[in-house]
This record gives C-alpha cells, sequence and structure tokens, in this order.
C-alpha cells in the first residue's frame, strides 16, 4: 500500500482486533489526514475510510476500540494531558464526530491506559489524596470509580511508614504487558500494573521482605489486599522483584552470594516451588549463558554464578516471564542507569558547556521451567512469534514506523517501509524461522490484496 509520509516524527501507526468478529484495523495518519483500513481474519480489505484530522491536530493517540456498532473509535490526549478528544468513525456513511471530555479538577496525573473489549480505560492519580481515579469510556458516556488506598499501610524492610501517593511519586506505576517479555529495564520496576479481565493487580516490591499487592475490582472500585513473604535469604539483599503471570507470582531476591527464587499459587497464596542457588553453584533450569551490557555494547558473557551475581549486585533485579507452550520462559535480569553530565570546551562560556549524558548496565539470563515448575528437559525451544517479529525488526533497516498487535495465535505487525515507501501487514507465529524462500518467517507473512488511498501529507 504505498504511503507519502514525508516527516516520519509526525506519523504513526497503529492496528487493533475487533474481538468479537476478529477483523482487523489499521490506522495510519499525521496532522492531516487519517486513515483507516478494516481487513477481515484472513487479511483481504474489507473496507477503508480517509478523513481530515481537525480537533486532533497536535495531540497523541492514547489507544482505540471498535464499538458494538462497528465504529473505529479513537481516543486523542492534549499535549497537556488535561483533555481527551474521542473521534468515531463511521465506514458506511464515511462520517466522523467528535467528543471532548474535560478531566475534573481532581485529576492530577495519567498513569496508564488500556483496552477491553468495547470499553476504554484511563487510570490516574488524584490529587492531594490517596486515591487513583479509572475513567471508563464507553458509548460516549465517561464512568469515574474511585480507589482509596489511604487505609492502608505502606512501609520499608526498615519499618519507615510513608504514604501511598509519596510510593508512586518516588516509584512509579509501570504497566506489565502480558504474553510477551517485558523489556528489562521494564522488568526491573519497583511497582508494576497487570491489567486482567475486570480486575487490576498492583505489585509493590518497595519492602525487600514481602510483595505487597492489591487486587482492584474495576466493576465495583473495591480494593483487596495481599501480601507474600519474599525468599529468606542468609545476607542482605539490596532488594527483590516479582512478576505476576497465569495466576502465579514469581518473586526474585539475590545478592552477591545467593540467588533466591519462589513461584506462589496468587489465590491460596501457597507456595508451589521454592529455588535457592549459591554463588558457587550451577543454577539449574538456565537455558543461556550469563550476559552483561554497557549502553549498547555488544553483551559479554560472565561465566560463573559468582560473577553474575557480583554484577547484578547493586542494580534493580527484575523478572519478567511468558509461556512457551507448556513451558514458563523466564528471563532474570538486573538494570541499572547513571545520569551525570561534563563540560564541553567547544562553549564560549569560561566554564564550558554542560552537557548531560547517561550510562546503563543489564544483566540478564533465560530459563525454562516446566508444567510443574521443575527445570525443562535439555530439548530445543521453538522460538516465539515475538522473537521472530523482533528479529524481523532488528534485520531490517528501513522500518521506519512500526506496531505490533497479539493476536490469539500470532502477533501482527504494520510498518511502513522507507525504502519502497509501503505500508505492510505481516504475520508472525511461533516456529524457525527460513530464509532462503525470501520471506525470514517460513512464509507465514500473510498480505492483504493491493489496497490504496491517498497520501499522508506531514509538516
Amino acid at each position: 500500500m504505498p504511503l507519502n509520509l514525508n516527516n516520519l516524527n509526525q506519523t504513526q501507526i497503529l492496528n487493533i482486533e475487533d474481538e468479537a468478529n476478529q477483523d482487523i484495523y489499521a490506522f495510519a495518519w499525521d496532522n492531516k489526514n487519517i486513515n483507516i483500513l478494516k481487513y477481515n481474519k484472513f487479511f483481504f480489505l474489507k473496507n477503508q475510510f480517509t478523513d481530515s484530522i481537525k480537533q486532533e491536530k497536535s495531540r497523541n493517540l492514547m489507544g482505540a476500540i471498535i464499538t458494538e456498532e462497528k465504529k473505529p473509535t479513537l481516543y486523542w490526549i492534549s499535549q497537556n494531558y488535561k483533555n481527551l478528544v474521542v473521534s468515531t468513525y463511521d465506514f458506511e456513511k464515511k462520517t466522523s464526530e467528535s467528543l471532548n471530555f474535560v478531566f475534573p479538577e481532581s485529576h492530577d496525573y495519567i498513569i496508564t491506559s488500556f483496552q477491553q473489549q468495547t470499553t476504554f480505560y484511563i487510570l490516574a492519580k488524584e490529587k492531594e489524596s490517596d486515591h487513583l481515579l479509572l475513567y471508563k469510556f464507553k458509548d460516549g458516556k465517561c464512568e469515574i470509580k474511585m480507589f482509596d488506598f489511604s487505609n492502608f499501610i505502606f512501609k520499608n524492610e526498615r519499618n519507615v511508614a510513608f504514604s501511598f501517593s509519596a510510593l508512586i511519586k518516588r516509584f512509579p506505576i509501570t504497566k506489565m504487558e502480558q504474553d510477551i517479555l517485558n523489556p528489562i529495564d521494564l522488568a526491573s520496576k519497583i511497582n508494576k500494573l497487570y491489567v486482567l479481565k475486570d480486575r487490576i493487580l498492583l505489585t509493590f516490591d518497595y519492602n525487600t521482605i514481602k510483595t505487597q499487592v492489591f487486587d482492584l475490582n474495576t466493576n465495583t472500585g473495591e480494593v483487596e489486599e495481599k501480601n507474600f513473604n519474599q525468599p529468606l535469604s542468609k545476607t542482605a539483599s539490596r532488594n527483590s522483584n516479582s512478576f505476576y503471570y497465569d495466576k502465579k507470582l514469581f518473586q526474585l531476591k539475590a545478592n552477591k552470594d545467593e540467588f533466591l527464587f519462589d513461584v506462589k499459587d496468587f489465590d491460596s497464596e501457597k507456595t508451589i516451588k521454592t529455588y535457592s542457588f549459591l554463588k558457587n553453584d550451577t543454577i539449574a533450569f538456565k537455558r543461556s549463558p550469563f550476559f552483561m551490557q554497557i549502553d549498547n555494547n555488544r553483551p559479554q558473557q560472565l561465566k560463573t554464578t559468582a560473577k553474575f551475581l557480583k554484577n547484578l549486585d547493586g542494580l534493580s533485579t527484575g523478572i519478567s516471564v511468558i509461556k512457551n507452550k507448556k513451558n514458563t520462559f523466564i528471563t532474570f535480569s538486573g538494570f541499572g542507569e547513571y545520569f551525570d553530565f561534563y563540560y564541553s570546551s567547544n562553549s564560549f562560556d569560561d566554564f564550558g558547556e554542560r552537557i548531560p549524558y547517561s550510562l546503563s548496565k543489564m544483566v540478564y539470563f533465560d530459563a525454562l521451567l516446566n508444567e510443574n515448575m521443575d527445570a525443562a528437559k535439555d530439548e530445543q525451544t521453538e522460538p516465539l512469534a515475538i522473537d521472530n517479529l523482533f528479529y524481523f525488526l532488528n534485520n531490517n533497516k528501513n522500518i521506519s514506523l512500526f506496531d505490533a498487535l497479539k493476536l490469539k495465535e500470532y502477533y501482527i505487525l504494520s510498518y511502513f517501509d522507507s525504502g519502497s515507501k509501503q505500508f505492510i501487514m505481516r504475520r508472525f507465529t511461533d516456529g524457525f524461522m527460513m530464509e532462503n524462500n525470501g520471506n525470514p518467517i517460513m512464509n507465514k507473512a500473510q498480505f492483504s490484496r493491493p489496497a490504496s488511498f491517498g497520501s499522508i501529507s506531514s509538516y
């Protein structure tokens, strides 16, 4: 599909699925036009619509849904995050209409947003209170739920108390994505958020003794607290972390001498499996070498558990979990970032120009557990669809813009190829890749029949 994109920094791409009938919608826009394409599940073009950008100018797209009437609805946030334009597009009439939503005075800042079926949600912090606000947008209306954390106790391992507001300001809540391996820098975050059906889970690991969990009911506004003890270490550990996946809580604690790992059933809070390794041990479930990487330099291999733990010590530990068929694939990691500045001599100032810079360090290895949370047998593991997708991205330098959509059995990658000036949608599934037929994913990429719409201009 030909597109003319002159300024790629002012252009965005998004694709979503209508879960009711598995239609795929692709959106591409800039400051003048938005183009919407509708495909069926076999990637045949069913409909398309081009509309001009009006109130949406100078805004960022937060997300999209497909209404029960099969109308795409986009949510555009203002640059100051104070109001929202909700634009609904009618394929049959080739028209659009917009509503403007202004956040109330009590609204402080946005934490995250997400969609579920025909509903769009925004989770935000309320000013001067220990409350979170959940905005629920559906059918041109907004319902607001309030989650009250004022009666809960927040104390670190030294028994120092602080407020909920202070906690999430110091350690911002970060949304984790399900069914993909979250990046190491995000997996190392202290406070995490998981979106489930009619629920939001918050996991807080500011206390090295326990993981504090809050289960938020998005229908009633009720908040339930749970606490999961971290593994007991023989020597003091600087930090610990956790990850929620598939009704289980995976907990990690490490220091320069020990590597401790627990798997707990979330509902019963009972421990399913406990692992403890010392620095001279071999980690039984390890399926990759230990790696250390500084900034974007080539990763270096660490040969022993002791060297890995020594480099992990002082970093923020992290853990990310994903299912690989019947097995559970885990990345254990640590991440740290250092900010500083230097003075450049290329300046008219007597002291030189102050130039900020940052350095990052990460260490990591991969593990594989079976259904019983034991070390999986030494069998070759097929790459996941997301692995194939990232491999494709890393080896195709002409991809300037892209968006990935997780479906039930595969991923959809929508991207703009700056070489061919084409907008392309490609499908990725699990399995090994073959490159001898010109298709890096075993000919599993499926394209729609050629479709054209007006060029997108950019400023």
